[in-house]
């Protein structure tokens, strides 16, 4: 009987999902002696090796990936990952649906057909915060901000895949109305919970199209423009009541104290308290 080849040392974590993306952490604990196996990219693959190198060939090529640098995967293209010179490696992944990476390509290159050309991108100074929000990603982030870190990511290395720049197109009159809309949702309901894909139903939008006109009207994404809501709030309050602070971040909308602290420090240079001291 033949013997199965070894499953290579690799533990992941899910790191966040959603509608037709999927973010992981991968740390692989293979060496040179470790043989490579083929695989099969189910959708588009984006990952980021935060530690450590592997060597990669997919369709589009081979690829040394190193820290900083971006592997590239087109849905059921097969792969093989190695460890030639070294052991293991460190990455945050992220799995795009073909629907979902479409509507990307669409928005910002010339065609929906767009592929991945290359194996990889090397670590470049245009898509250094697009890595750092992927890093990001592997330790912390709140769970409202994840989908939108996401499809800005995406936007990102797709566009500079492409080598193109993002555009920054005027938002239609209808679009704008649909902004509104969402605008004045927050603003009456900035207390609860709201993901990137409520505020998107709110404005009758899918979430990738929204994320992209809210960001060109308001300069921001939609969970920075929230917290700058509850934040303000939340100053208003400390400054008029006597209230305790945790309270009122809980009831601004806040989920736990030390986020609203270091969101509160960030923002206005100062802890809570000297806001109230201020009256």
């Amino acid at each position: 009987m033949a013997r199965e080849a070894p499953t290579p040392p690799i533990t992941g974590r899910l790191l966040g999902q959603g509608e037709g993306w999927r973010a992981s952490e991968f740390i692989c604990r293979a060496g040179p002696a470790d043989p490579a196996f083929e695989e099969r990219h189910e959708d588009f693959a984006i990952a980021a090796v935060l530690a450590g190198s592997l060597g990669y060939r997919a369709h589009a090529g081979r690829a040394l990936l190193h820290p900083g640098a971006f592997l590239l995967g087109n849905a059921g293209g097969c792969y093989e990952c190695g460890h030639d010179h070294g052991v293991g490696d460190r990455c945050a992944s992220l799995q795009l649906s073909p629907a979902l990476f479409e509507e990307i390509a669409t928005s910002v290159t010339s065609g929906a057909r767009f592929r991945f050309a290359h194996a990889m991108l090397p670590a470049l100074p245009v898509t250094a915060r697009a890595f750092v929000a992927l890093e990001a990603l592997a330790t912390r982030a709140a769970p409202e901000a994840i989908e939108e870190t996401v499809l800005a990511l995406a936007e990102r290395v797709i566009a500079t895949s492409a080598g193109q720049t993002l555009p920054r197109a005027p938002c239609p009159p209808a679009d704008e109305r649909r902004i509104t809309r969402a605008l004045r949702h927050i603003e009456a309901q900035a207390e609860d919970p709201l993901d990137l894909a409520a505020l998107a139903r709110t404005a009758g939008m899918s979430r990738y199209h929204f994320l992209r006109r809210f960001r060109g009207v308001t300069g921001q994404t939609p969970y920075r423009y929230l917290i700058g809501v509850r934040l303000r709030r939340a100053a208003r309050r400390l400054h008029s009541s006597r209230d305790a602070v945790s309270a009122i971040a809980y009831e601004c909308g806040f989920g736990d104290l030390s986020t609203f602290n270091a969101c509160f420090r960030a923002t206005f240079g100062a802890p809570p308290q000297t806001g109230r001291r201020m009256r």
